[in-house]
């Protein structure tokens, strides 16, 4: 569970750097997006996530879907735009501040 001041952060990070911004149209959930997204978590332990409007299902469905298939945590959801993380247990790549 993140606090606050962590989800703040994240939030900085996800908007000042170029990560990986990914996807979801009309197909909605496949098992490929989630194996993509899977691989994008463990690398970048943060993505983007733009749910486009040709997807039938809502922003609020597709980041809870996404969180409980990715065991990641919803940082933001703002508009049509998701951002998620999910520490690395092998190699941490963001390191927050104390």
């Amino acid at each position: 569970m993140l606090t606050n001041p962590q989800k703040k952060q994240l939030k900085a990070i996800a908007q000042q750097k170029t990560i990986n911004k990914y996807q979801i149209g009309k197909n909605a959930i496949g098992e490929t997006q989630l194996d993509l997204l899977d691989k994008a978590l463990v690398a970048h332990e943060l993505v983007k996530v733009e749910v486009l409007k040709a997807c039938e299902l809502e922003p609020m469905e597709v980041a809870l879907d996404l969180s409980s298939n990715l065991h990641a945590e919803v940082v933001q959801l703002l508009g049509r735009n998701i951002v998620l993380y999910r520490k690395n247990k092998k190699k941490e790549i963001i390191k927050f501040k104390k």
